[in-house]
Parts: C-alpha cells; structure tokens; sequence
C-alpha cells in the first residue's frame, strides 16, 4: 500500500509531521521531488529536528529514498545524515540513481539570476540553492545524476561539456568575472570532478544508490507499505501553480509516480491525504488574495501601502504559529484560509483525506475567516484562475467563523475529536464539506502526540 503526502496550499503546510505521526506504520518513506529547499520539522520526545534533504522518516528509524524527482546536493545530503548520526539517530537513507545533483555552479547561477530579476521586480523568492537550475539542466538534457557520480569517466566527460557552458553565461551573459565570484571554483572542471567524485565514492561504499521505481516496488511486493512525501505546495507546482512564481517540480500527487517510478495506478490505488494549515503562509513573492498585513520585500505594493490594517492580525498568528522560514528564516506572509485554492488542489490531486495543522494557532481570535470564493472581473469563481495576472485581482468573498479560546491542547489530543472546541469543530467541517473529503488529522501543537488522530490510513 501506499500513503501520498502532499502540500494543499503555498508549502510551509506541516507535511513532515505528518508524515512523521502516520509513519510509525509505515516501511519505506519516499520523497518524489525538490530538493534541500524543502524545510520541513519534525518534533520527536521534545527534540526538534530540521530537515532539508533527508526524508522525515528518518527519525522514526525508516528506511528513506530519495526518488528520482527529486535533486540532491550531496553536500547538504552527507551533512544532515552526520548530523543526525551526532544526535544518536542511524538514518538509512538510499538516492535514486536517476536524481539529478546541484552542481556548486548551479548554486551560484541561481544567486545572480535572482539578483538580475530583483533589479526589475521579477524575483521569484528562491532559496538560492540551486534548484531551478538543476532542473533546468535536467530538462535541457545537460544534467549530472547520481548515477554519473559513481563512475569517473562519465562524470569527467559531463563536466567538460557543461561547466564551459556556465563559465560563458557568467561572463558573457551577466558580464561577470568567474575569479570575481564568490565560489570560483564552481566553474573549475578540475575542482568540480574531484569533489564529487569522492560523494559518488561515498555514496557507493555506503550503499545508498538505488533504481528508485524498482526499490519501491520491490518493497511493495514484498508487503511493506510505502510512503511518499511531497516537498512545498500545490500552488507553487510548475504546472498547477501560479506561475512563474513556483517551485521547479510537481508537489501535486501526479509528481509521486513520475517522481519515484512507480505507476499512477499505483498511487490512485493508496491514499492521497491533502495537508492544509488552517491559516495561510508564504514565504516570496507573487499573489496572495487573502494576506493579513505584509512582508517588506515579498508582499507586492508593499513600498507603496506598508503592512495595511490587518498587520496586528498578521502579526499574531505569524508570532503564535512560528511563521518563519525552516530553510531561509524569512518571516512568511500569512493570510485566512482560501478555498478556492483548495478546491484546486483537491482536483488536482484527488484527495482522500484531509489533515489540518495548526487550529490551536488560531485560538485567542475573536472571529476567523475563510475566503469561500473570489471576484474576478464581476465574475464568481470558486477556483483560481490559470495566470498570476488574474489571480493578483481577485478579491475574496469571506465567510466568518466565531473564533475559539486557547485549551489544553495536549489533553485535547488525547481525548479526540470531540474534544475540540465547538467553535473549531464547526470551521473544520465546514472545510470538509466543502471539499467532500473527510478529515484524518487535527494538528494542535508542535509535535507528534499533539494531534488529534481522526483516522489512521496505514
């Protein structure tokens, strides 16, 4: 069987403890897509460890995979795994040979585009790791994989064709120095191989390179049950999201079988459990129709109109609920819930559950506030329009909910559903009904037991 993990929302929606509630059942988790841009937390006996690469099963003890979907830094990747070794954890954790890696010059190139857009206000919000232009390369065929690392020839002869390439945009594109930059040595053929020829030695004496696809299913066939863990959200999919300010990958459940090998019937046959906060955040650029104040630099207009009226609101939730960036610790805009927004995920990516974090971070509000649909040019939609132009004019419609007071939230947990107050009961099923998909799991609070457990799909 198969459980599919997946952002309902802008990312930052709690997938990893999610991932890590449910995964006590489970054999193998797998990520399908992103790379070490995808912060995600996860709270075990008090401990909180923050991953960017490594699977969020790796604290439970699980085996981890990393599909091939996804694009690894190697450095980052060993970095975690001694980390969490240092802290008494054995992460077993195994990279699909198809994975393409980010190159030092990836990284870098990704800071001065970034930089260049910023000067006309078309940035994008990156991480600056290097995602987007490792996909790049891997969709204009002149990738490096994890397979490449493990054998010198090949690796050599990928270099040579690409690194001049970079080395020529940097000067004679951006009009740079390359001895100028801060990591010269990104673009050096001979610096590069010698590098990651010692991770792809790594990487085979510990036995970590796999074929994604048949891993997995040889998994299956063998009765353990799989788990597959999407990394940000489904409106900042490539396809599905609002362009062009999205990841560089597909979040939404039709990335988990291209992103791990394993096919769409497979997935369709397991569970799809749509993971959504019971607020809003975002961390970058680009629309956000139901935003509570502003972030300088991210919010846009923000130069011209400041944080606005709601930024006490803003304020509150940001601070109760933590909405800071795991990876960039940027403060993330945050906003009222979007239904539209849902509904397009849930058809996206056909949800059969639903688990909503973070209700205990709106307690303490007088009232709180759905966005049910939107106004578009005098027009009602329910869902959000295909361009970012069109979805920067909509204004929501709201439905408001009394608020709820603050509660023991651990003995909420423990006592269940019921035991939710009244008041946030009736703003989750409203939710529920609206998407026609049942909740599985109410998040009260940071770590695993503080979780109101609904249904158990492994």
């Amino acid at each position: 069987m198969t459980v599919t993990i997946v952002g309902a929302q802008l990312g930052d929606e709690g997938k990893g403890g999610v991932v890590d509630l449910y995964g006590d059942a489970a054999d193998v988790v797998a990520r399908y897509q992103g790379g070490d841009n995808a912060g995600h937390t996860v709270v075990e006996d008090g401990t909180e460890y923050k991953l960017s690469l490594v699977p969020s099963g790796a604290v439970r003890g699980k085996v981890g995979v990393l599909g091939n979907g996804c694009v690894v830094n190697p450095r980052t990747l060993f970095e975690e795994i001694e980390a969490l070794r240092e802290r008494g954890l054995d992460p077993d954790v195994r990279v699909a040979r198809r994975a393409h890696v980010i190159m030092p010059y990836h990284r870098v190139l990704d800071g001065i585009e970034e930089e260049v857009k910023s000067e006309s206000d078309q940035e994008v919000g990156t991480t600056g790791r290097g995602i987007g232009p490792t996909y790049e390369d891997k969709a204009g065929r002149r990738g490096v994989r994890i397979g490449d690392l493990l054998d010198p020839d090949t690796l050599r002869e990928r270099l040579e064709y690409v690194v001049p390439q970079k080395r020529a945009v940097v000067e004679d594109v951006y009009g740079l120095d390359v001895a100028d930059l801060e990591d010269p040595e990104a673009f050096d053929v001979d610096a590069v191989f010698e590098e990651y020829r010692e991770y792809g030695q790594r990487l085979a004496e510990q036995g970590m390179p796999v074929e994604s696809g048949a891993f997995l299913a040889d998994a299956r066939d063998d009765g353990q049950t799989v788990m597959l863990e999407g990394a940000q959200g489904t409106l900042i999919d490539i396809d599905h999201g609002n362009y062009p300010y999205v990841t560089s990958s597909n979040p939404t459940a039709g990335g988990a079988a291209t992103g791990t090998g394993l096919s769409p019937g497979v997935i369709g046959d397991g569970e799809v459990i749509g993971i959504v906060k019971g607020y809003l955040s975002r961390v970058g650029s680009g629309p956000m129709p139901t935003e509570l104040g502003g972030v300088e630099g991210d919010t846009p207009g923000y130069d011209e109109q400041g944080a606005g009226e709601n930024e006490e609101t803003a304020t509150y939730i940001r601070e109760e609920g933590g909405e800071y960036g795991t990876v960039t610790g940027r403060p993330r805009r945050v906003g009222w819930l979007d239904m539209p927004m849902l509904r397009h995920a849930t058809r996206a990516s056909g949800f059969t559950g639903l688990a909503v974090n973070h209700v205990d971070v709106l307690a303490g509000l007088d009232e709180v506030r759905v966005a049910h649909t939107y106004d578009l040019d005098g027009e009602t939609r329910e869902s959000v329009p295909a361009t970012t132009e069109e979805w920067g004019r909509c204004e929501p419609n709201y439905r408001t909910f009394d608020g709820w007071a603050d509660a023991d939230w651990s003995a909420v947990a423990d006592e269940g559903y019921e035991a939710l107050p009244a008041n946030a009961r009736a703003y989750l099923e409203y939710v529920s009904d609206e998407l026609d998909t049942p909740i599985y799991a109410v998040g009260v609070g940071p770590g695993r037991d503080d979780t109101v457990v609904v249904e158990r799909p492994l």
